[in-house]
């Protein structure tokens, strides 16, 4: 009735479907976890200074790529209609910075185009990205 053979058996633990679920777990932290970066500029190489500091208002990032197109917030937008577009992002009597995210191969005539017509915008303080050395 009963078997000794099977009671000597050896039971072994299978942990080959454990490191699956494992893997599979940390397969979806790592790909969620990309997702959680909030980026508001279009990927430029930024120019490198050494006294850089980090803005805390309000922000709008015109980003001036290498071609020269311009950018509100990741939305293109002309010279032409550049002031508007940020004066209708800026809340009543709040202050804003306008950070301009420009190539470092961009004409230097183009940037001082955006700067000039960002400087006719009350509240709006400029500055450029950087990036550290």
């Amino acid at each position: 009735m009963y078997d000794l053979e099977e009671a000597n058996e050896d039971f072994e633990i299978n942990i080959i479907p454990m490191i699956d679920v494992i893997f599979a777990i940390l397969t979806f932290f790592i790909i969620s976890s990309l997702f959680l970066s909030r980026t508001e500029a279009l990927p430029v190489n930024l120019p490198k200074a050494d006294q850089s500091e980090v803005q805390e208002r309000t922000r709008v990032t015109v980003t001036v790529e290498k071609s020269g197109d311009l950018s509100i917030n990741r939305r293109a937008i002309a010279l032409e209609d550049l002031e508007a577009g940020v004066r209708g992002l800026i809340e009543d009597g709040k202050q804003i910075v306008v950070v301009i995210n420009a190539d470092s191969d961009v004409n230097h005539g183009r940037v001082i185009a955006v700067m000039d017509t960002l400087r006719g915008i009350e509240g709006a303080a400029l500055g450029i990205a950087t990036e550290r050395p």
